[in-house]
């Protein structure tokens, strides 16, 4: 778990705050379903952009990135989702195949720190309520509609892990 934390600060000191955010999330993470993939994104700008990709660069295994092209126009200062038939985000990441593997459930993907009152968790006894994060790379990609210019950016996504057992 400290190795995965100093990787998340190490991520953190790297990251140049993104002006679009955005999750991940499926039930299919938690029923071993293959239920589909949901993207909810936040446009921190004033205008409005299309997030057209975002690509997990899977760096243990060269030529295996997941590339997702989402064309999903978010409105300024707003937020926007979509649908999308499942794709395994979880293969070749040693961190993430040793957190599931130790009884974790994944709750989301996300490119910010997740804060459990954000998801409306009210957190009563901290000793049943752990978050473990993993930390993988993407490149994204968005366009900003009303001058049509182009933004790629590199930067971290961070696997929120759940456990409600006992330590």
């Amino acid at each position: 778990m400290l190795f995965a934390l100093i990787n998340a600060a190490a991520a953190s000191e790297l990251q140049e705050e993104s002006e679009i955010k955005f999750a991940f999330y499926s039930s299919a993470w938690g029923e071993n379903t293959q239920d589909v993939l949901r993207l909810v994104a936040h446009n921190t700008t004033a205008d409005d952009v299309r997030l057209d990709s975002i690509t997990f660069l899977k760096q243990d295994l060269p030529g295996a990135s997941v590339e997702l092209e989402l064309a999903l126009t978010v409105p300024a200062m707003g937020y926007a989702d979509l649908e999308l038939d499942y794709v395994d985000l979880l293969l070749d990441n040693e961190c993430i195949e040793r957190t599931l593997s130790e009884n974790w459930r994944l709750a989301e993907v996300s490119n910010y720190t997740l804060n459990p009152s954000v998801r409306n968790l009210i957190i009563e006894d901290t000793d049943s309520f752990r978050i473990y994060q993993c930390v993988e790379f993407v490149h994204t990609r968005w366009t900003r509609l009303n001058d049509d210019t182009l933004n790629d950016q590199e930067e971290w996504v961070l696997f929120h892990f759940e456990s409600r057992s006992s330590f």
